[in-house]
C-alpha cells in the first residue's frame, strides 16, 4: 500500500526554523507531484507548497519567501524548509503525493508549534 510518513515537527520559538521530511513508499515516486498542507485548530486545511514531478514549485502567499519545498527522488523524499516561523504557522503539517485530483495520498501529519 501507499504510505507517506512525515517527521521533523516540534516546538520552536518565533523566528526559528524547522525542516520537515516526508518519505514515500508504495509509489513510483518520481512520477508523482508532491506537496505540503497544514491545518490549524478550528481552521480548514490550507495549501502550503507543491513541487511537480518535473521540479516546478508553487507556494502559498503566506509562506512565500520563508518556506522552501524540495525533493530527492533517489531517496523517495520531499522536504519543507521553514524559516522565520511565526505563531500563526502553528499547525499539523501533512505531506501529499498526487497525480491528479482523482489519485492522491496523504501522510498522518506532524505537529509544528511556534511559541515563545
Amino acid at each position: 500500500q501507499v504510505q507517506l510518513v512525515e517527521s521533523g515537527g516540534g516546538l520552536v520559538q518565533p523566528g526559528g526554523s524547522l525542516r520537515l521530511s516526508c518519505v514515500a513508499s508504495g509509489v513510483i515516486f518520481r512520477s508523482y507531484h508532491m506537496g505540503w498542507y497544514r491545518q490549524a485548530p478550528g481552521k480548514q486545511r490550507e495549501f502550503i507548497a507543491t513541487i511537480g514531478s518535473g521540479g516546478t514549485t508553487n507556494y502559498a502567499h503566506s509562506v512565500k519567501g520563508r518556506f522552501t519545498i524540495s525533493r530527492d527522488n533517489a531517496k523517495n523524499m520531499v522536504y519543507l524548509q521553514m524559516n522565520s516561523l511565526k505563531p500563526e504557522d502553528t499547525a499539523v503539517y501533512s505531506c501529499t503525493a498526487f497525480l491528479s485530483s482523482a489519485e492522491n495520498y496523504w501522510g498522518q501529519g506532524t505537529q509544528v508549534t511556534v511559541s515563545s
